[in-house]
C-alpha cells in the first residue's frame, strides 16, 4: 500500500509539476508577447512627416537616428534644415519645431526644446 501512496504522490507531483510550469510558460508567452507590443509603441525605424505640414518642410525627408548626445545632435540637424530648408519666418520656425515635436517621443520634447532655445538670437 505504501508503494501505491507513494506512486500516487509522485504522480499528483509531477501533475503540479506540470501544471506549474504550463502556467510558467504562458506567463512568459504574455510577458513576451507585452514586451514586443511594448517595444512596438516605442521604438521605430521609419519615420514620416505628420500629413498637415505643408510649406517648405513638405518635401523634406525624416531620418531616424540613435543618439548618445541628443541634443547636440537634435541641434545641429535643426540648425542643417535652418540652412539647408532657409528658414525665412517665424512661422516656418514654428513648423519646424511643430516636426520634431510629433515624430519624436515626449521623452524627447525637452531636449527639443531646449536645442530650438539655444539657437535662437534675441
Amino acid at each position: 500500500m505504501h508503494r501505491v501512496q507513494g506512486q500516487a504522490t509522485k504522480d499528483s507531483d509531477d501533475a503540479l509539476l506540470n501544471e506549474e510550469m504550463e502556467v510558467q510558460d504562458a506567463a512568459k508567452k504574455k510577458r513576451t508577447k507585452n514586451y514586443r507590443r511594448s517595444l512596438n509603441t516605442r521604438i521605430s525605424f521609419s519615420a514620416r512627416l505628420p500629413r498637415d505640414v505643408r510649406g517648405v518642410f513638405a518635401d523634406s525627408i525624416c531620418a531616424v537616428k540613435y543618439s548618445s548626445n541628443p541634443f547636440s545632435d537634435i541641434r545641429d540637424s535643426i540648425q542643417e534644415m535652418i540652412q539647408n530648408v532657409g528658414v525665412q519666418n517665424w512661422k516656418e520656425m514654428e513648423e519646424l519645431i511643430y516636426c520634431y515635436i510629433v515624430l519624436n517621443s515626449s521623452e524627447v520634447h525637452k531636449v527639443i526644446e531646449d536645442a530650438f532655445v539655444s539657437l535662437v538670437h534675441f
